[in-house]
C-alpha cells in the first residue's frame, strides 16, 4: 500500500516561494496548487474524464483569492460529479454560457446586432422605420428577456392587441422582422431553432391596398390645392419635385445637393437610397431645375436640398409630404407614394412606351443585362417624356401656380407663395 499523500496547510500554501521552473504541491483527492516562476499560485484540480477517461486539469481560482478550505471545498462539489459521469469542467462553462446568455444575450442586444447589419441593406427611411416599431411594440416587454427564453406563445399574446386593434400591417411586418432576429440568432449559435417561425399563420392577413391617388382628371384640383394651401416652401417645393421627379417619397425627402448635376441635367441616386438598392438616374426637366433654383436661397448651402426644421443638417421626414397633403383635405384620396401611380397612368394612357415609364418609376427589370442596358441608355430616351410630364403638370396649375413657375414668371404679378 502507497504512503498517504502530505496534505497541505495554510502555513505551507503561503510559505511557497517561485522557483526557477514551475512546481506543483499536492492537497491529495486531485487537488493540487501549482506555483509558477512569476510568484502567482493557481490552484487545480487534476482528475480522470469519466466517459473519455483522460486525464483533464480544471482551474479553481487562485490563491489568496481562494483559500486552502474554499478550493477543497470546489474539490468535492467537483469529485461529486465525476462520481456521477459528468464532468465538473464541462458543466461549469455550460453554466457560464447560461449565466452569459440571461445577462448578454437579450433580445434586445440580440435585435440590436441584427439591426447592425440590416441597416446596409435597405434605405435609410426603411431602417428608421425597423427601430422605430420594435422600440414601440416590442422592446417594452421583451428587451431584458433572454433570447433563449423567447417563445410563440409570449410573442403571441404580445401582438394580439395590435391584432385586435385592426393594425394588421403592422403585425405582418413585426412578425417578420421578429423572425429574421431570430433566425440571426440561430445563425450566430445562440438559439438552436428559431420558435417564431410559424407565428405569422396565426394571425389575420391584411388586405392588399393600394396606394391612394387621384383619378387623371383631378391633377388640377392637386395643383390648385398646393397652391393655396398653407404650407411651408420647403414642404410645396418638397411635393411638387417628388411629382415631377416620379421619385418614393423617402427618395425625394432624402435629395442632396451633391447627387445633383446641373449642367447635365441630371439626379442620381445612389442604390443605398433606393428600394431596390440599385442606383436610379433622374433627367431633370426644366421645371424640375427651376424648383431646384426656387429652393436654393433656403438649402442651397446645406447637405439636403429639403432640410428637416428642428435639425437643417439632416433631411426633412419621408413622411412630410403625406401629412401636408392629409391636412389640405386629401386623406383618403391620396397618399404621397399614389402621386407615382397618377403619373404612370397619366403617361400610359398618352401613349408613352410602358417600358420607359418602369424605367422612370425605378421599377427593377429581372433582365439583369437588359438593366444595365437601360441605365446607359434610358436616360435620353426619358427625356422627352419626362419633360412633357412636367409640361402636364404645369398646364394642371394653370402656368403659374406651381413652384417651378417662380422662375419663369419672376418678372409677372403671381399668386403668392406660402
Amino acid at each position: 500500500m502507497g504512503a498517504q499523500a502530505t496534505r497541505l496547510s495554510d502555513l505551507k500554501v503561503k510559505a511557497a516561494k517561485p522557483k526557477e521552473k514551475d512546481y506543483t504541491l499536492t492537497d491529495g483527492n486531485g487537488l493540487q496548487m501549482r506555483v509558477r516562476i512569476n510568484g502567482s499560485k493557481l490552484w487545480n484540480f487534476n482528475y480522470i474524464h469519466p466517459i473519455t477517461k483522460k486525464r483533464i486539469n480544471m482551474g479553481l481560482g487562485t490563491f489568496p483569492e481562494v483559500s486552502l478550505a474554499q478550493a477543497r471545498k470546489r474539490t468535492v462539489e467537483a469529485r461529486e460529479l465525476v462520481a456521477q459521469g459528468i464532468d465538473p469542467k464541462e458543466q461549469r462553462n455550460a453554466n457560464r454560457q447560461a449565466k452569459k446568455a440571461a445577462t448578454e444575450h437579450t433580445f434586445q442586444n440580440i435585435a440590436t446586432a441584427w439591426y447592425e447589419l440590416k441597416k446596409d441593406s435597405v434605405t435609410p427611411a426603411y431602417a428608421e422605420d425597423i427601430w422605430r416599431s420594435l422600440t414601440l411594440h416590442i422592446f417594452p416587454d421583451l428587451s431584458t428577456t433572454p433570447i433563449s427564453a423567447i417563445t410563440a406563445p409570449q410573442v403571441i399574446n404580445l401582438l394580439r392587441p395590435l391584432e385586435t386593434k385592426g393594425s394588421l400591417e403592422t403585425v405582418k411586418r413585426l412578425t417578420q422582422r421578429l423572425n429574421e432576429i431570430m433566425t440571426y440568432g440561430v445563425n450566430s449559435g445562440l438559439i438552436h431553432a428559431n420558435p417564431l417561425s410559424g407565428i405569422r399563420s396565426v394571425f389575420k392577413k391584411p388586405k392588399k391596398k393600394n396606394m391612394a391617388a387621384l383619378p387623371p382628371d383631378e391633377l388640377k384640383e392637386l395643383m390648385v390645392a398646393i397652391a393655396n394651401a398653407s404650407i411651408k416652401r420647403t414642404t410645396r417645393c418638397l411635393i411638387e419635385w417628388q411629382l415631377h421627379t416620379m421619385t418614393r417619397p423617402a427618395e425625394a425627402a432624402t435629395t442632396r445637393w451633391e447627387d445633383i448635376d446641373i449642367e447635365k441635367k441630371i439626379w442620381t441616386i445612389p442604390a443605398e437610397r433606393m428600394k431596390k438598392r440599385r442606383t436610379h438616374i433622374v433627367p431633370l426637366t426644366e421645371h424640375a431645375l427651376a424648383l431646384l433654383e426656387a429652393i436654393k436661397p433656403y438649402s442651397g448651402h446645406r447637405e439636403y436640398v429639403f432640410p428637416a426644421d428642428r435639425n437643417p443638417r439632416t433631411h426633412c421626414n419621408s413622411q412630410t409630404a403625406n401629412m401636408a397633403l392629409k391636412r389640405m383635405g386629401f386623406e383618403g384620396r391620396l397618399v404621397s407614394h399614389g402621386m407615382r401611380s397618377m403619373a404612370s397612368t397619366i403617361l400610359n394612357e398618352h401613349g408613352w412606351d410602358p417600358e420607359l415609364i418602369e424605367v422612370a418609376l425605378a421599377h427593377v427589370d429581372k433582365d439583369e443585362v437588359r438593366s444595365a442596358y437601360n441605365r446607359a441608355d434610358y436616360i435620353e430616351r426619358r427625356r422627352p417624356m419626362m419633360a412633357w410630364w412636367s409640361e402636364h403638370i404645369q398646364e394642371a396649375a394653370t402656368g403659374n401656380l406651381s413652384m417651378s413657375a417662380i422662375k419663369e414668371n419672376r418678372d409677372r404679378k403671381v399668386v403668392p407663395i406660402r
